[in-house]
């Protein structure tokens, strides 16, 4: 199916067919009719399956008829995401789409100066993409007017609950028309997500690509078990193999997430940092530094890495293994986009064997064990700074709660 046979306002087609695609994905082709029906959906996919554009794309072209009829002014399309990353990677989809539409928008994120985004909310953009806390700081302060608001869209709703938004997430919905169009995309269909299809949506379209929470098929696992005081030595081993090309490391916290990324550096491999501790500069930097290959490797905790939206990936490596099957997926989910191969690497420590049953009963398989050609084994412990006290499970600091600057 061609995107011609979409529906699509022809200005945005040009942009799409500019943009290099020519067919929609399994999950734009299934959406995007439903959306410009003016139907409730909510969307079932995982990452890197072209989801964004199916919701960017249908707007648009409603946005794009109003405007043409002479409506203009005020926001109209309100998208809410988890992280300050996810909302610029939406900002450059919308841009890119609507390059040749009069569209004004405007993104409302954390960790940068309130006063630019308070006078585009003022200047009447049609087009908000944000981060929760910031919108809610200026609701508070009253800079916001949502009553020509037409679509609400919840990317990453399954991402918003686990970090605990949906307080947010209902004041902000509380403020919105009620005729409005509410889409909400995820990448699993859990209970919690139901509840919030029942409570935010009008008889909304399921639509499900794939099986739930399920591991790119273009993505092969595979498990190395390791000592813990041996994953900083396994790591640099595995990264001199030239194939580990372009690699995202998830670390637990971090504070962690430094530490592997300085132990790289003094190891003469070029690494980048994505945490909550970075500033929005420096989380863009390193972001881009990534995707041009002015560095390798990246290391990232889940929080920050949503929203990393970079082709190419070779290698995720989870250094520590996450506690949750779901964030399991979400990590992977980086490499082998778009029917891409690559491979998806954890570090298995004994405290990790019970997680790792979890996960394997979760997707109906075992996953390969491997041991890395060369490595010694039984090698001593790499420096002191290395061999701090264990990380802790679960969210460390600010990590991962709705309080921390997203």
């Amino acid at each position: 199916m061609p995107f011609r046979s979409l529906g699509l306002d022809d200005r945005i087609f040009k942009a799409i067919q500019e943009a290099g695609y020519t067919e929609p994905t399994p999950i734009q082709a299934a959406a995007i009719p439903e959306v410009l029906t003016g139907r409730d959906v909510i969307g079932i996919a995982q990452t890197g399956t072209g989801k964004t554009a199916a919701f960017v794309l249908p707007i648009l072209t409603k946005l794009a008829s109003a405007t043409d009829g002479g409506k203009r002014g005020g926001m109209k399309a309100l998208i809410v995401a988890p992280t300050r990353e996810l909302v610029v990677q939406i900002e450059e989809n919308v841009r890119a789409y609507a390059k040749h539409l009069p569209l004004r928008m405007a993104t409302v994120f954390g960790g940068v100066s309130e006063r630019p985004q308070i006078a585009a909310l003022r200047s009447g953009v049609e087009f908000v993409v944000a981060t929760p806390g910031r919108l809610i700081d200026l609701m508070d302060q009253r800079y916001t007017n949502f009553s020509g608001v037409e679509f609400l869209v919840l990317d990453e709703a399954d991402r918003m609950l686990d970090m605990g938004f949906l307080p947010q997430i209902r004041q902000i919905v509380r403020a919105l028309p009620r005729k409005r169009q509410t889409l909400m995309f995820s990448a699993s269909l859990s209970r919690e997500i139901e509840a919030l299809t029942h409570e935010f949506q009008a008889s909304p379209k399921v639509i499900e690509i794939g099986r739930r929470a399920n591991p790119a098929e273009t993505v092969t696992q595979l498990v190395y078990e390791v000592p813990t005081h041996l994953k900083p030595a396994l790591l640099q081993h595995l990264l001199a193999d030239s194939n580990f090309d372009t690699v995202l490391v998830f670390t637990r916290t971090k504070h962690g997430a430094d530490r592997v990324a300085r132990r790289l550096e003094s190891g003469g491999i070029k690494a980048g940092t994505i945490h909550s501790n970075r500033s929005q500069n420096q989380r863009l930097r390193a972001l881009k530094d990534f995707k041009s290959g002015a560095v390798r490797v990246l290391v990232a905790t889940d929080v920050a890495a949503r929203g990393i939206d970079v082709d190419g990936i070779s290698h995720v490596v989870n250094y520590d293994f996450p506690m949750h099957s779901e964030e399991y997926v979400h990590r992977i989910g980086r490499t082998g986009r778009a029917h891409a191969v690559g491979d998806a690497i954890s570090f298995i420590t004994p405290e990790d064997h019970g997680p790792l049953r979890s996960f394997e009963r979760f997707i109906g398989r075992g996953i390969v064990r491997k041991r890395a050609e060369g490595f010694d084994y039984a090698a001593v412990g790499p420096p002191r700074e290395d061999r701090g006290r264990r990380e802790p499970r679960g969210n460390s600091g600010a990590q991962g709660r709705p309080s921390a600057p997203i």
